[in-house]
């Protein structure tokens, strides 16, 4: 057969500017083929929480990093100051 005049897509005959798949030719008639193979392997799969519509895996839980604002103490014991003088009241 002869494809060279059969376009792909042919005009619907129903008065709307819609396009159709001709199933005349052999691209159309494959597109035609794997269309609603596509869709249904998409909706298989979003059924199924599968594929790229997996949800993100659940955090591990891990122990906080060591992030304290004190310095950790010295190796060599260091004097601690005097303490400050109270003053109290005189009588």
């Amino acid at each position: 057969m002869n494809y060279d005049r059969e376009p792909v897509f042919k005009r619907s005959k129903w008065g709307t500017q819609r396009y159709y798949y001709n199933p005349r030719h052999p691209i159309g008639l494959t597109l035609i083929i794997i269309t609603p193979l596509l869709a249904g392997t998409m909706l298989v799969l979003m059924a199924n929480r599968a594929g790229p519509f997996a949800p993100e895996p659940a955090p591990t839980l891990s122990p906080p990093g060591y992030e304290h604002s004190w310095q950790p103490p010295a190796s060599t014991p260091t004097s601690w100051p005097a303490p400050l003088p109270t003053s109290t009241p005189e009588p």
